[in-house]
C-alpha cells in the first residue's frame, strides 16, 4: 500500500457526489484488508513473470478488487478521507505488528 497501490491508483477521493472513496486506515475495514492482502500475494506471485506477469495483474487482480473497494457502495462508502487530483490514495500507516516483513 504505502510504496506502490496507493501511488498507482492516483483517482481522486472524497465523499459526497465524489466517484471514487477510499480511506486512509484501509487497514480497519475487514473486506478491504482481505481484499488488498489478495492483491499483494498476487503482485508477488506474478511479478516474477517477466513476460505477462503485470498484465495478468492489472487484468485479473487490480481491474477486479479496485472498483469494488472504490466504490460509492463499497467498503469505504462512509470515509470523510480526500486527496487532491494527482495525489496518491489517502494513507495512514497500519499499526506496527499487523504486517510482518515477509519479504526474503
Amino acid at each position: 500500500m504505502r510504496d506502490r497501490l496507493r501511488h498507482m491508483y492516483s483517482r481522486r477521493v472524497g465523499p459526497g457526489n465524489a466517484s471514487f472513496r477510499w480511506a486512509a486506515n484501509w487497514w480497519n475495514y475487514p473486506e478491504a484488508l482481505a481484499r488488498i492482502d489478495a492483491l499483494w500475494r498476487a503482485w508477488e506471485h506474478l511479478r516474477l513473470d517477466g513476460a505477462t506477469g503485470s498484465s495478468t495483474w492489472w487484468i485479473e487482480h487490480a481491474d477486479h478488487h479496485m472498483p469494488i473497494l472504490m466504490s460509492t457502495e463499497g467498503p469505504f462508502a462512509k470515509s470523510e478521507d480526500t486527496n487532491k487530483p494527482g495525489e496518491p490514495l489517502p494513507y495512514i500507516a497500519p499499526p506496527e505488528g499487523l504486517f510482518p516483513d515477509m519479504r526474503p
